[in-house]
């Protein structure tokens, strides 16, 4: 897995293209087979499981999310780091809390999300 630095590094990257908006330097952290799980994509995409697979689709759930939350902005509570993975904590615009375990490929992208939500 990668080391402190470059796991610092995505998390940052990560944060910095959400709070531009900038779709595609977004999806540029996922591989091609993506599969995110998440109850926003449940509510979103009214399907219940909750699941996106591929960066196909996942470009299509983020433009719905970016335009439905046009002032969405996330702030970096903590980073914990795993031997292939990652959790990243943080706050969005309204005070949420958001933990995303993302799981990474031999080439550095995101093959799996599984996003939870405070309550």
């Amino acid at each position: 897995m990668r080391n402190e630095s470059e796991v610092r590094q995505f998390a940052e990257e990560w944060i910095r293209s959400w709070n531009a908006h900038a779709l595609e330097a977004i999806l540029s952290h996922y591989a091609p087979e993506v599969v995110l799980t998440s109850p926003a994509a449940a509510r979103l995409l009214k399907d219940e499981s909750g699941m996106v697979k591929g960066v196909s689709a996942l470009r299509q759930y983020f433009r719905r999310g970016l335009d439905a939350y046009p002032n969405l902005k996330f702030e970096l509570v903590d980073v914990l780091r795993g031997i292939s993975s990652v959790i990243l904590y943080y706050k969005n615009q309204n005070g949420s809390m958001t933990g995303e375990f993302m799981e990474f490929d031999a080439s550095h992208k995101v093959t799996r999300v599984v996003a939870n939500y405070s309550l």
